[in-house]
């Protein structure tokens, strides 16, 4: 048997009240105080019952930590939410109390963090995202004794559901297609994300791309457009002149980028706004 110290998401607004003229580099480390003193207190518990069944059983009970939040050293994907923009963008390993093994959750992808064996993301049992298609799933078996972590076993999970991303020209795309169609079948066809190069001017791409799939065994979930030449303007422009923008000015430069009615582009300006006042009441 083992102690699990449970810790689930942890709210900052749970932990943590900010103040006044603290900085951003202040509430970071405030809050990052509060999440160490929670797992802090949690461990304190768990030594406690620790202690306790060693002398019921007359041998130490190891102790396992959970999380749910992004460390320092781990890697992510578009698939993961940022959960902690603008306080606390990772929590660090060094700050986890002394426990025989952190099972963590929150990034998709598994992997040790900061190469300790002890601390490990299993990652997601299922790609939640076309840009971890190609990644294998698992789930850990962690064998632990009274001395502590004694092994890590992967076992993969087997997939289930072929997704598969494609991209290229219309001239190209069809054979890309035609081959992601060889892991799908009539029962269960691969899911599919198209991505448009050069030719994503077009407006009718949707109906073009669903042309192109007719009788293969696949489904297209998302069409995208590349938009290359707009999206390394938007870059070049923010990275030179930065520092002398606001985030509403980012805002509307990005908004500049789409081809929206009028009407529309002030509500999502208004929508902006009503955020980012209410983003900047909640912090005060």
């Amino acid at each position: 048997g083992c102690i699990v110290c449970a810790v689930p998401f942890i709210r900052p607004r749970d932990v943590w009240q900010s103040q006044a003229g603290q900085s951003a580099e202040d509430k970071q480390q405030s809050l990052q105080a509060a999440i160490q003193a929670y797992y802090q207190g949690v461990h304190d518990a768990g030594l406690a019952l620790q202690a306790q069944l060693q002398q019921t059983l007359g041998r130490r009970v190891p102790l396992i930590a959970t999380g749910h939040l992004t460390t320092v050293g781990a890697s992510s994907n578009e698939s993961v939410r940022e959960i902690y923009v603008g306080s606390l963008d990772a929590f660090p390993t060094a700050a986890f109390p002394p426990v025989d093994y952190i099972a963590l959750g929150h990034i998709h992808k598994p992997q040790k963090v900061g190469g300790l064996a002890h601390i490990r993301y299993c990652g997601s049992p299922i790609p939640l995202g076309f840009d971890e298609a190609r990644q294998h799933k698992e789930v850990l078996l962690v064998d632990l004794d009274a001395t502590g972590l004694a092994g890590v076993t992967p076992l993969p999970v087997p997939r289930f559901q072929a997704l598969v991303s494609v991209s290229g020209n219309l001239a190209a795309l069809p054979a890309a297609i035609a081959a992601a169609a060889s892991e799908g079948t009539a029962d269960k066809p691969a899911w599919l994300e198209v991505t448009v190069a050069e030719d994503d001017y077009l407006q009718d791409l949707p109906e073009r791309i669903n042309t192109m799939t007719q009788g293969l065994p696949v489904e297209v979930l998302r069409v995208r457009r590349q938009r290359a030449s707009a999206t390394a303007t938007l870059f070049s422009e923010a990275l030179e002149t930065l520092d002398e923008l606001s985030p509403g000015d980012v805002f509307a430069r990005r908004l500049s980028q789409e081809d929206l009615s009028p009407d529309l582009r002030q509500a999502l300006n208004q929508r902006y706004t009503d955020v980012v006042r209410s983003i900047t009441e909640g912090a005060a």
